[in-house]
């Protein structure tokens, strides 16, 4: 089991080398650290990093007026199950709102159950499917509406 991640914060360019070899350890298509500094440099996203110690997962999101779209989510496997991915969920939620989101949209592996269940209990239902969107699975696409609700928001804490 992994160490208790202490932080959540900002990616910054010095964190790019970590999370795309995180990345690249997680997925059959990982994106290049040149695609996580392009987002990093590109406007309407937020990137987060959980630490602790050193980068455990990441998170980004970017927000199209009032949409939010979770670009990316992964937390690496010591970490799972201890909290890490609905934290940045909860904080990537709390910068889109900020920024001026109403509703949140993503797509998750079909058979990524773990993710399926956190999306799940923030209010992200399925309304459609892509199929063979990952080449191996097909993906769920999720929508929370109203993630600007006080009643939403306070669910989250």
């Amino acid at each position: 089991m992994g160490t208790a991640v202490t932080t959540i914060r900002a990616m910054t360019r010095a964190d790019l080398p970590a999370v795309a070899a995180l990345e690249a350890a997680h997925h059959q298509r990982p994106w290049s650290e040149q695609v996580f500094r392009d987002e990093l440099g590109a406007e309407n996203r937020i990137y987060l990093v959980a630490v602790g110690p050193g980068v455990v997962g990441f998170g980004g999101v970017m927000v199209i007026g009032d949409e939010a779209h979770v670009t990316n989510l992964l937390v690496g496997s010591q970490h799972r199950g201890m909290g890490v991915g609905r934290r940045l969920m909860v904080e990537l939620i709390g910068g889109a709102v900020a920024d001026g989101a109403r509703h949140l949209t993503l797509e998750v592996r079909e058979e990524n159950n773990a993710a399926r269940t956190l999306y799940s209990r923030l209010g992200l239902a399925p309304v459609g499917v892509r199929p063979r969107y990952y080449g191996d699975d097909d993906a769920l696409i999720l929508w929370a509406h109203d993630i600007d609700d006080p009643d939403y928001l306070k669910s989250l804490r």
